[in-house]
């Protein structure tokens, strides 16, 4: 049997905590904690946005649950956005995290915002910006999603700031140096945002590739698939 691991997930953009409703009872059989918080102004917390929330802000949210909860040897896993958050965290929180996964996620380096790692977004957002918009409207959700799952997400996912976008990441302790594994999700969209990750990832030093056969949210749409493969990760 593996010794427990902690979990701690930063998700993607647009999201909560609340969608990684799945994979809990998955992580409890498996005798495994998941914390799963969601960033100021989404989610439970959408009372909370306003045009300052960032990048910087989520860093924030997810390293005060590792100090508030007390939480260490954590498994932290990025998804999607949730990369430039658990990067951050995990320059923050050196010495509480054992390794990072990035799950289909974008894998900045200090001083890069989202939008410099997708140009298929920097014109949407420069238009926003240009009209004195801060408000971000979700993107739409991967085409496999079941309809019941459509509806349950639609009904939840709420607009961000922009600066969550085009805030920079800034590194405190230098370049990170934990294992880290990447997860590319093959059924990949037209856009293929995250192909250039995995590429990058595949043979580097200090890296782990996996890949799972599912598009880009497989905490909904696999769940089983994406759980039987954190636990050869982590094991």
């Amino acid at each position: 049997m593996n010794s427990k691991k902690t979990f701690l997930v930063c998700h993607g953009a647009w999201g909560g905590g609340w969608s990684w409703k799945k994979m809990h009872p998955l992580m409890q059989a498996a005798g495994h904690r998941l914390v799963t918080p969601t960033y100021t102004g989404l989610g439970e917390r959408v009372h909370l946005m306003n045009s300052s929330v960032d990048l910087d802000t989520h860093i924030e949210d997810v390293v005060n649950v590792i100090k508030f909860e007390d939480l260490s040897e954590i498994v932290l896993l990025g998804h999607s956005y949730g990369g430039m958050v658990a990067t951050g965290v995990a320059d923050r929180a050196r010495d509480c995290v054992s390794q990072l996964i990035y799950l289909d996620a974008f894998v900045p380096e200090d001083g890069q915002s989202l939008l410099d790692l997708n140009d298929a977004d920097r014109q949407r957002m420069n238009e926003l910006g240009k009209g004195g918009e801060w408000r971000v409207p979700p993107r739409p959700v991967s085409p496999d999603t079941a309809e019941a799952d459509l509806c349950w997400l639609n009904a939840r996912r709420v607009d961000m700031a922009i600066g969550c976008f085009d805030k920079k990441l800034k590194l405190h302790g230098g370049p990170l140096t934990l294992p880290r594994s990447y997860i590319y999700a093959k059924q990949i969209t037209p856009a293929d945002t995250f192909g250039p990750f995995a590429r990058r990832t595949k043979d580097a030093p200090g890296w782990r590739y996996f890949e799972i056969d599912s598009t880009h949210t497989p905490n909904v749409t696999a769940p089983e698939t994406l759980m039987a493969l954190l636990q050869k990760i982590v094991a």
